[in-house]
């Protein structure tokens, strides 16, 4: 996750809520000064960080209700002015299917523009939009053969010269190519300097009178911290900046600075970028942002990804033998699809409570890595073995199918092992589940009948959340009554069960406790 030291501090401050003595006044001045200690360490303003301190100390001391519960409205309140901080005063452009989307990249060179539109492409293309990428940077040497490589890597058509030197030129000829084969997106890369020159300015504004781009994406070095204001205000005088992606967050102490300053140019941040590989990028929404930056996780945000790129005839099928507690190889694949084309599972993770201890449960193998391995086993099973026709977990050649797999997938025996009991522990929860009934999803009537008796009961809330906190989420985070159903029943709502379970022997849901709730909202 990105701004992980700024994470990690906001989260020890908001911690101390709990652990020293309670939420008095002194307590409360301690962690205000903490946070804003942190900010300030990660290059945000002091003015901006002294405001919203001030906004923060007016919001606490305005509560004179002495019931209230003063540390979850200190993290009420921090979590509102950090989102107040990074939400854009503009809304961004919002691309349509039903024409061709022309985005113009702009920047200073080594900001990160040409892999970022790999990343943007990339991001489009597994959704299903028709992606094809234009290289107008005639300037730097070795700029067409990045992109190049890039989209062949992605298996995007692109458009570029090496001949022509002209990068309006080029721009023209590639947009009107694209716009006849009917490409959804057209990403133009343009030229980058090392400093903000005239020529670059000209050269970009001659580019956007020959295409008239839909949207202009200004892409910034997260790296420069506070400085950034001066870039992305010289940038949106030059041509109409529509969005700003900012790049090269993975961990660098400015990251907080060059947020804030983006922000406060009133242009909308579109998207993050953290590291080298295509999948390092995810979509910037202030809440969700702050949320996974105070460790609430995002169960809303995780689940829409989950809903926009999922396979909708393959899920219907894994939910209707989830709901009968059957889950099959067929269905575990099925799963394993639907996350890796949400990226990285670390990001995945960044935006499920609870999650964030699973590497350490994993041995410390690359969790990518380890997905990718099952993936290729499971490509290595017959139809029958996926669909459960045959049960490799009990059949008299076991040993030998096992062999099979592993030759077939190039893998060790011992990989495909580890597979098939993550499976059989997966397989035993979805059973458990399913003959309770728990298996529907949270919009099944059971579900909402849960949600109005918890709005009734304050006592039964309690408990609710005090089994979720057995199962690694934080309840004050702002959560709902259903997203933490769906933790304590590992995954939930017709979902994939909660890996972080599975991997390294965690515990399994208190299904005892779950069903005497369920008993007792039932009279």
């Amino acid at each position: 996750m990105v701004l992980l030291e700024l994470g990690r501090s906001l989260r020890a401050s908001l911690n101390k809520l709990s652990t020293i003595g309670g939420a008095s006044e002194e307590v409360i001045a301690q962690v205000l000064n903490e946070i804003s200690r942190a900010l300030i360490e990660s290059d945000v303003s002091v003015s901006l960080v002294k405001q919203m301190k001030d906004k923060i100390a007016a919001k606490i001391s305005l509560t004179s209700d002495s019931h209230v519960n003063k540390k979850k409205l200190v993290q009420k309140a921090v979590q509102d002015e950090l989102v107040t901080m990074l939400s854009p005063k503009t809304k961004p452009y919002n691309m349509s299917r039903k024409k061709t989307n022309v985005i113009m990249f702009v920047g200073l060179q080594g900001a990160g523009k040409t892999t970022t539109i790999a990343k943007f492409a990339g991001y489009y293309a597994r959704k299903g939009w028709k992606v094809s990428m234009v290289c107008c940077d005639s300037f730097r040497a070795g700029a067409f053969d990045q992109l190049k490589q890039n989209a062949t890597k992605l298996r995007v058509p692109f458009y570029g010269s090496y001949t022509e030197a002209d990068p309006v030129v080029i721009a023209e000829k590639g947009v009107a190519q694209f716009r006849k084969e009917k490409y959804e997106i057209v990403l133009i890369d343009t030229s980058g300097r090392h400093r903000q020159e005239t020529g670059l300015f000209e050269e970009m504004q001659e580019i956007s009178a020959a295409v008239d781009p839909d949207n202009t994406v200004f892409v910034m070095d997260g790296t420069q911290g506070q400085a950034v204001y001066d870039q992305a205000m010289g940038f949106h005088d030059a041509v109409d900046v529509g969005s700003v992606i900012v790049t090269k967050l993975d961990g660098h102490a400015k990251g907080g600075g060059a947020l804030s300053a983006v922000a406060a140019t009133s242009s909308p941040i579109i998207f993050l970028g953290s590291g080298e590989k295509f999948d390092d990028f995810e979509p910037f929404n202030a809440k969700s942002f702050v949320a996974k930056l105070l460790g609430f996780g995002d169960m809303r945000g995780f689940m829409d990804e989950l809903e926009s790129v999922k396979d909708k005839d393959a899920e219907k099928r894994v939910q209707a033998n989830m709901a009968k507690g059957k889950f099959t190889f067929r269905d575990l694949y099925t799963k394993f699809e639907s996350m890796s084309k949400m990226g990285s599972l670390s990001k995945v993770m960044g935006m499920m409570p609870g999650m964030s201890g699973m590497a350490n449960m994993m041995g410390g193998m690359n969790m990518d890595e380890k997905f990718k391995t099952w993936k290729f086993i499971l490509d290595s099973f017959s139809d029958d073995e996926l669909d459960g026709k045959v049960d490799i977990h009990t059949a008299p050649d076991r040993q030998k199918r096992i062999e099979r797999i592993a030759r077939g997938s190039g893998s060790h025996p011992a990989q495909v092992e580890g597979l098939l009991q993550q499976h059989k522990m997966w397989a035993g929860m979805v059973s458990k589940m399913g003959k309770s009934g728990l298996m529907g999803g949270v919009d099944n009537k059971q579900m909402k009948h849960v949600q109005e008796q918890m709005k009734r009961n304050p006592a039964m809330r309690a408990k609710a959340e005090e089994m979720a906190r057995k199962q690694g989420i934080n309840p004050d985070g702002g959560l709902d009554m259903a997203s933490m159903m769906q933790g304590a029943l590992g995954g939930g709502g017709g979902g994939m069960p909660d890996m972080a379970r599975g991997v390294g022997g965690g515990g399994q849901p208190d299904f005892a406790a779950l069903n005497q709730m369920m008993q007792n909202m039932g009279r």
